[in-house]
């Protein structure tokens, strides 16, 4: 019988044993992994330069707002940002959101740069007060250009506030993003704000104002202590006067109000015990602004306890209402503010059309007026007193007639402005920061960048119902396709 030979079958290329055992498979496996590496590499690299990443955190929080989109949009001087992280302690977060500054603008580079290996950037970076000084585990964002830098540090990146159940500060949210996009829109800022603090009506002297003083230096304005009839004003300038108790003359008076028709703005601190009835030419120039200081202390509602501090109805907590100043810092959050045995104002009637005033700070509820001045000094209230809630800070602009706008601020307690104590317990530093930023229409106060929430918000009804369908899904999804796999395998 005649030998058949059978054929062997076919092996698809893949499983021949060459390809599946060999040097072969082996040098195969190596490329393959060499090309994932390298893929893994291009990816990275792209994802920093085009800022391709996407933001899954739960507050966004390495996301850019529309506010730092225009203003790098509008650079057009390179900023560099040093990173003085240690190696292993970065903020991660941090990081990528400076990867997507970089990537949105050219002109913003950055670096993580050590301390302990660039000794060289603290004296090269020397602030001129502690906010400004040079530690660890923060960024130093700087202008060649104009070399004018910024240290921004854990305390420009976290807001805290008041859990009045339990008594305490508690982290509110974080501020990485509109704290670097506005020190960037300072670094490149073409010139520097002046702060005039006017002297020589026994207003607050300069040791008195030191903190304010050096809160302003930190965030780079320029101080300037003299008298109206020394002083060389320019209308980008900012007049501020700290709760005078001797009247302007008339030659002063027409000092200020030439710089307000100017476009010049103005500040004042008023506190309650100041003799303003005996100072007819300070209490025009107030009145000009439509601020109407009235007689007495204002005293908060014993039951209105969140209108108050500790027990000390004559240490409000006033509420912040919506102003052209004070938007932002309801935006972030930032609302606690302070103000001490504080004066109040009247609303103006509405009769001039050059001049716009709005409240900003407003006493609680059942606040009422007393007055001290009478013989007694007891708080509780007496017939006659007036009820509030009554305004115990306004903001103003006046239009002049060549068509300038002049700002103006007053604030009933001068405490809120100078006391290094309620800086360290309340929002008093960005308060006052914004409202110099308001008065010198500050390019940078207008960005509305919104902090992040810091603390993941708790499970609500609806995250749960979510949870729970995916609880289900993802075991049914796994048995679905461990079917798909073995079913074909069913008769092996």
């Amino acid at each position: 019988m005649r030998n058949i030979k059978l054929k062997k079958p076919s092996l698809a290329f893949w499983h021949n044993p060459r390809f599946r055992y060999g040097s072969l498979s082996t040098a195969l496996l190596c490329v393959a992994i060499a090309l994932l590496i390298a893929l893994n590499g291009l990816f990275t690299a792209m994802e920093k330069k085009y800022g391709w990443r996407v933001d899954c955190s739960f507050n966004s929080i390495t996301s850019h707002s529309e506010g730092t989109e225009t203003l790098l949009a509008a650079l057009d001087t390179p900023v560099h940002i040093y990173a003085l992280y240690e190696r292993g302690n970065e903020d991660l977060l941090l990081f990528e959101l400076l990867d997507r500054y970089a990537a949105a603008s050219p002109l913003v580079t950055w670096e993580q740069a050590p301390l302990s290996l660039n000794p060289a950037l603290v004296s090269r970076f020397t602030g001129t007060t502690a906010d400004n000084a040079i530690t660890k585990d923060s960024l130093i964002v700087h202008c060649e250009k104009t070399d004018r830098f910024r240290v921004l540090d854990a305390n420009d990146f976290i807001t805290l506030s008041i859990d009045y159940d339990a008594g305490s500060w508690a982290y509110d949210s974080l501020t990485y993003e509109s704290s670097i996009t506005s020190a960037i829109a300072y670094v490149t800022r073409e010139t520097i704000p002046v702060v005039h603090m006017v002297q020589g009506h026994d207003e607050l002297d300069a040791n008195t104002t030191a903190a304010l003083e050096e809160l302003l230096l930190s965030n780079h304005f320029d101080v300037r202590y003299g008298t109206l009839s020394a002083m060389s004003l320019d209308p980008a300038d900012l007049l501020v006067f700290m709760a005078p108790v001797r009247d302007l003359t008339d030659t002063e008076l027409t000092i200020v109000t030439d710089f307000a028709a100017r476009g010049g703005a103005l500040l004042f601190a008023c506190d309650y015990s100041d003799p303003i009835r005996s100072m007819p030419n300070y209490q025009a120039l107030l009145r000009s602004y439509g601020f109407l200081p009235r007689e007495g202390v204002v005293v908060a509602a014993k039951e209105d306890k969140q209108s108050y501090f500790e027990g000390n109805r004559t240490v409000l907590l006033p509420q912040m209402q919506p102003t052209d100043a004070t938007f932002d810092l309801m935006l972030n959050g930032t609302t606690t503010v302070l103000l001490s045995t504080a004066r109040a104002f009247e609303m103006p009637d509405s009769t001039d059309p050059q001049l716009t005033v709005t409240p900003m700070l407003l006493s609680g509820e059942g606040s009422y007026l007393r007055s001290l001045t009478t013989g007694s000094a007891s708080l509780t209230k007496q017939a006659g007193d007036p009820d509030g809630p009554f305004p115990l800070a306004l903001e103003a602009y006046r239009f002049s007639e060549t068509g300038d706008v002049s700002r103006a601020v007053i604030i009933g307690s001068s405490a809120a402005l100078t006391s290094e104590y309620y800086y360290s317990m309340t929002h008093a530093q960005e308060f006052i920061i914004r409202i110099m930023e308001y008065l010198l229409n500050s390019a940078a106060s207008d960005l509305h960048i919104m902090a992040r929430t810091a603390v993941r918000p708790g499970l609500s009804a609806e995250a749960l119902t979510l949870g729970s369908l995916l609880l289900v899904a993802i075991p049914l999804a796994v048995v679905g396709a461990a079917l798909l796999i073995l079913y074909p395998r069913r008769h092996r």
